[in-house]
């Protein structure tokens, strides 16, 4: 059975976010929400390198907290990680203006960072945080942004959290701002302009959590064992390759890195 917040992905990717579906994420949660009043702003105080170390722990949990323990995680890159449509244990005690039920009342957003000076947040990542909430505020129809949250405003006793590290006032003037908007960012197209020579049909864009004979190709073209799954090591393997060909390495094959692919092949022969 699928949960509720089955709309996250959509509502993200219509903002122009980055989005990674994770594997089961429908059906992933410790039961259904109530009604969701806002956003809950974490960090993950994880590793110093990488996108997104912290994913499998959010997605598994911890052995004295199961998981999942946030239904989005946010990459250093600005990827959404979708991991959950369910409640997810993410707020713990607290209380904010009246609400008191966190994890059945607010949408957990673990962003990938140290919480410390030696790990500043890239503006890309910062900006998708930004976006991203206003996104869902705007869905949900809450035009007061005090319904988003730092986890460390949330917990109690007072000072039990001290994410995320940066001022919060701040971060929710921006999310004003983004929500005035009149038009989001254009989104990253879900399939080629034209059709391939080979199939006659334009390949889909294709994200972690994608299946089928397109992945199939992909991976090929990867030298990757081929599956027609698009896993965490195809994902790897498609951000390697777009570090080398100049291409923002956030892991989803739309039409430009489709394009680089084409290009890195030798051509067929009869």
């Amino acid at each position: 059975m699928s949960y509720a917040l089955t709309w996250l992905p959509e509502v993200l990717e219509a903002a122009g976010l980055k989005v990674a579906l994770v594997n089961g994420w429908q059906n992933a949660g410790r039961g259904e929400m109530g009604l969701v009043r806002g956003v809950l702003c974490h960090h993950t105080a994880g590793a110093a390198k990488g996108n997104m170390p912290s994913l499998n722990l959010l997605i598994q949990g911890r052995a004295d907290l199961p998981g999942p323990l946030a239904q989005l995680g946010l990459g250093r890159d600005g990827t959404f990680y979708v991991i959950a449509a369910g409640r997810c244990n993410h707020a713990g005690a607290g209380q904010w203006h009246e609400v008191t039920t966190g994890n059945s009342s607010f949408i957990g957003i673990e962003a990938e960072n140290c919480g410390t000076e030696q790990d500043p947040w890239p503006a890309i990542q910062l900006e998708a945080y930004q976006r991203g909430v206003a996104a869902i505020l705007t869905y949900l129809k809450q035009s007061d942004t005090r319904y988003c949250v730092g986890h460390k405003e949330y917990a109690l006793p007072p000072g039990r959290k001290s994410d995320p590290d940066f001022d919060m006032n701040a971060f929710r003037m921006a999310v004003e701002q983004y929500m005035r908007q009149a038009s989001p960012p254009t989104p990253i197209p879900k399939q080629e302009e034209t059709p391939h020579p080979l199939t006659g049909q334009p390949r889909p864009t294709l994200r972690r959590g994608a299946s089928g004979g397109e992945v199939q190709q992909l991976q090929k073209a990867l030298n990757l064992a081929v599956d027609g799954n698009f896993g965490p090591k195809t994902e790897a393997a498609v951000r390697e390759f777009q570090r080398t060909h100049d291409i923002v390495p956030d892991g989803i094959v739309g039409p430009k890195t489709w394009a680089a692919l084409d290009t890195s092949q030798p051509p067929a022969t009869t």
